[in-house]
């Protein structure tokens, strides 16, 4: 079993049963060993655009995917909860779910990049990540998430609730 961290996020239609239903689509293959509390943050785009607020959270999993098959079955994931297949990059969108980190895997090819790439920049990824993963080091950096998640800061970044917003409790 492969330890995985992934991202989950949300800034279209009910932002926290998208992310709930991601959760139970992730409990019925893999196993899920905690999940964050839930933040809402502000959207990030390359051109600056507005965008509604997304709800973002990290979970842990155990799952005996590999990372492709894990990356496939989390895209069909956001397919079933409404994200279309040609859906534009920053663009907003109903669910999304990233692979931040993969056991200590460092995978660079054009499919599938882990660690996340801009992991390490990101506070609205760290500081969910960091409730679940503080002492996990960054594969390629050394450096734990609570330390990068500390260097990125909370700007932008409003804790909503803790962990059990994911009900029905998740173990």
């Amino acid at each position: 079993m492969a330890d995985a961290y992934i991202a989950l996020g949300a800034n279209l239609g009910d932002r926290r049963a998208n992310l709930r239903a991601a959760l139970q689509a992730l409990e019925k293959k893999t196993r899920l060993v905690a999940v964050s509390a839930l933040y809402e943050t502000d959207a990030v785009t390359a051109d600056g655009s507005a965008q509604p607020p997304y709800l973002n959270a990290a979970c842990h999993l155990e799952t005996d995917f590999d990372p492709l098959a894990l990356l496939h079955m989390l895209q069909s994931i956001e397919r079933d909860l409404g994200r279309p297949a040609d859906h534009k990059r920053w663009a907003p969108r109903p669910i999304d779910l990233d692979i931040l980190i993969y056991d200590d895997l460092v995978l660079d090819d054009d499919r599938l990049t882990i660690p996340h790439p801009r992991l390490a920049r990101r506070p609205f990824v760290l500081v969910p990540l960091a409730d679940i993963a503080a002492d996990v080091p960054h594969p390629v950096l050394h450096r734990t998430i609570a330390d990068l998640a500390r260097e990125a800061g909370t700007t932008g970044v409003r804790r909503i609730t803790g962990p059990e917003w994911a009900s029905p409790p998740v173990p």
